[in-house]
């Protein structure tokens, strides 16, 4: 028994270099970009009016602050694993060698489904705007090329489309994805600069009264929960993306410098805009007519800017394809280091001589999301991909406080001004906003770690590479 449990958790030690080495080709500027690009998405342009109209009204600003000190935490958590530990697993290659096998499986298991029902999610939203404007010059595909089947259609094909194209830019090579990523990140930035130039001079204060309708945290009647802590739960989803950058190690020319700056650089832009978005936002419309698929088009069709709302689409399109991008990227690298340390088949970690990039495991990521994006109605996943996002925060929060012990002389590492609070406040604000969200959200999340665990048993622990190797 005793000889079992110590193989669960044995554990990695710390290394920079893999027998499967990917292409160093990324700056401090790519990373940075990177982060923005999987960031600024679905929560500035949708998540923002829903929170307002439903959960905190106008004190939705209050909710992306909330937001952003959790992720502030999470993130210079981050920003000091991948410094130290390095790595392309991001919060897996971490767990390994903080806790061991079993605990980095469960957390990978958890990042699967969090990247791939995001990347599938994100597609069907994708599709809806690019269909919409498609509808508006009058070539709108039809409803059977648009839903899915139990919604009456046969598929959603611009949805599998999109998914396959993004394949096959990661297909080509990394560094032309990320040229891709920052024409499309200036797109958006281009988009959100013209609300803002707008929305400023049409602000009508009244609409900020009263400021908190429902409090910090309030539970109504019929059993939901709204308020500050309750929208800052749901616009978490908004932040998502900032992680993604640690997934980029083994592709960052100087990863020791450029991923901190990458991850915090990221973070602290975007949490600027959303607040200063939210802001506009709620001053421009009153909060209850915010609860509509695209509130930042509305608030310019409000106040009569019909062709700024048009280039409003234009940017939403370009957000989510950047969205999808980076997702699909972390995925696959999250897939390639479980791989290579043969807890997934070692075919999904062979790199391609030619482009340097791991293209089965690409391949297969883009057939199986993109089934599931055109044949299966997601509807809204954010609450889902919101918990295994913050259970990832948790633990690489408390994995700091482990790796810590390991590099007490090793002065080349990133590290936290605060550090002994920083992994203690980004577990307890992390924990709390996982504490919000619904129970059916996490009576989801148990049934898939259990059908990791049943996994893990069946196949990962004999194939473990860590069983070829002494303890």
């Amino acid at each position: 028994m005793n000889n079992f449990f110590a193989q669960i958790f044995r554990k990695k030690h710390i290394h920079h270099k893999h027998p499967a080495n990917l292409k160093k080709c990324l700056d401090a500027l790519d990373l940075t970009l990177l982060g923005v690009g999987c960031i600024i998405g679905t929560g500035i342009f949708v998540l923002t009016g829903i929170a307002a109209a439903n959960q905190a009204g106008p004190a939705v600003i209050l909710s992306f602050v909330v937001s952003g000190f959790a992720c502030a935490f999470a993130a210079l958590s981050y920003a000091e694993l991948s410094s130290s530990v390095g790595g392309c697993g991001s919060a897996y290659g971490y767990s390994y060698v903080a806790f061991g096998e079993f605990f980095a499986w469960i957390i990978g298991w958890i990042l699967l489904m969090e990247y791939g029902m995001s990347i599938a999610a994100v597609a069907n939203g994708w599709s809806g705007y690019f269909n919409n404007t498609l509808t508006a010059m009058n070539i709108g595909l039809p409803d059977s090329l648009t839903k899915a089947p139990s919604l009456g259609g046969f598929v959603n094909l611009p949805a599998m489309v999109i998914i396959l194209i993004i394949m096959s830019l990661l297909i080509i090579g990394v560094k032309q994805s990320a040229k891709f990523n920052a024409a499309m990140v200036f797109v958006k930035l281009l988009t959100i600069t013209l609300f803002i130039s707008v929305a400023i001079f049409n602000v009508n204060p009244a609409n900020w009264h009263p400021f908190m309708p429902y409090g910090w945290f309030t539970t109504l009647p019929d059993g939901k929960t709204v308020g500050v802590l309750a929208g800052a739960s749901l616009v978490f989803f908004a932040y998502v993306g900032f992680d993604a950058v640690s997934t980029a190690a083994e592709e960052a020319i100087n990863p020791q410098r450029d991923l901190p700056k990458g991850i915090i650089g990221s973070l602290a832009f975007c949490t600027v805009i959303y607040i200063i978005v939210a802001s506009l936002l709620t001053g421009v419309v009153p909060y209850q007519e915010l609860n509509v698929s695209s509130p930042v088009a509305y608030a310019l069709e409000k106040i009569g800017f019909q062709g700024a709302s048009a280039l409003v689409a234009t940017g939403v399109i370009a957000g989510l394809t950047t969205v999808m991008l980076v997702l699909y990227f972390a995925l696959t690298r999250i897939i390639f280091a479980m791989s290579r340390d043969g807890l997934l088949p070692h075919i999904l970690s062979e790199v391609n001589q030619t482009t340097n990039t791991p293209i089965r495991v690409i391949i297969l990521c883009g057939l199986i999301i993109s089934a599931i994006a055109g044949f299966i109605p997601l509807g809204t996943l954010a609450e889902i991909v919101n918990i295994g996002t913050l259970a990832a925060f948790v633990i690489v929060s408390l994995g700091v406080i482990f790796i810590r012990k390991l590099h007490k002389e090793n002065k080349s590492t990133f590290k936290n001004k605060w550090h002994p609070l920083i992994p203690l406040l980004g577990i307890f604000s992390c924990g709390a906003l996982m504490f919000f969200l619904p129970a059916e959200t996490w009576r989801r999340f148990f049934i898939w770690i259990f059908i990791g665990i049943i996994f893990y048993f069946a196949y990962s622990m004999k194939h473990s590479h860590l069983n070829k190797k002494p303890a």
